[in-house]
């Protein structure tokens, strides 16, 4: 006779079968958000969702910074990557055969209309504008604008320079596109969020929490290395992005 040992769920399995936990994953897979926002989200107590957004955090699943608007307030994030690897992990342990395959695109919709929006407009929101459109081609339109319109700083050019994108930019006042209709408006820092208008037909929106990596400098006064960091965090996120479009990968 052959037995079988049967071993503890994967850790990933355990965390998310508890339904306040899943919701917490759900809400933050559509962009970063405060505590009070999450409390509000799933209608319970703040200690009770500091409590689960810590063993999250835990987990490497979901990570906090400090908003750049209000330094008493913290945003989460959810490491969309993470949780592929701890999906893809939670499949092999249960059957070799469920090991993923590639995502399967959705069938080709309308075109959609993104704007992505940031302070400066000079580097965040630029940066994503190029990466959407170096992915999904003619099948997205976006556009970029800011609160305070400066010029494209030369970091942001660089870095994206760097993976095959030509990033060319003029800045504008977010201000001039509020006439527009949009499916999906994604701001892209914390004081952006704050005063950003509402656009017509209702788009889906979208906080991403993001430093401004102007104001990054490192010990030799340089703020490449932020912008490199942030031209990399922007790909994955826009990566994701893509595929809730059904674009297909790279």
């Amino acid at each position: 006779m052959v037995t079988f040992e049967t071993a503890d769920p994967p850790p990933f399995v355990r965390l998310a079968s508890d339904p306040l936990r899943w919701r917490l994953l759900r809400e933050l897979s559509h962009g970063d958000r405060r505590v009070r926002e999450l409390v509000d989200l799933v209608g319970q107590p703040q200690n009770l969702v500091s409590y689960h957004l810590r063993k999250l955090r835990a987990a490497e699943l979901v990570t906090a910074r400090r908003s750049s608007f209000d330094g008493r307030d913290t945003y989460y994030h959810l490491d969309l990557g993470q949780c592929a690897d701890a999906l893809a992990e939670a499949g092999r342990s249960l059957h070799p055969a469920l090991a993923p395959d590639a995502m399967d695109a959705k069938r080709a919709g309308p075109r959609l209309k993104v704007l992505f929006v940031c302070t400066g407009n000079s580097g965040r929101s630029p940066m994503a504008e190029a990466l959407l459109r170096h992915r999904a081609g003619s099948r997205v339109e976006v556009s970029s604008a800011g609160s305070h319109p400066k010029p494209l700083h030369p970091d942001a050019v660089r870095a994206l320079a760097e993976r095959g994108v030509v990033l060319t930019h003029e800045s504008s006042h977010v201000d001039g596109l509020r006439r527009r209709r949009f499916h999906w408006v994604i701001s892209l820092c914390d004081r952006v969020r704050e005063v950003c208008p509402e656009f017509p037909g209702h788009p889906r929106v979208v906080h991403w929490s993001l430093p401004d990596p102007a104001k990054e400098i490192d010990e030799a006064g340089e703020t490449y290395p932020a912008f490199r960091r942030l031209a990399a965090e922007l790909d994955r996120r826009i990566g994701f992005l893509t595929a809730r479009f059904g674009v297909p990968a790279p």
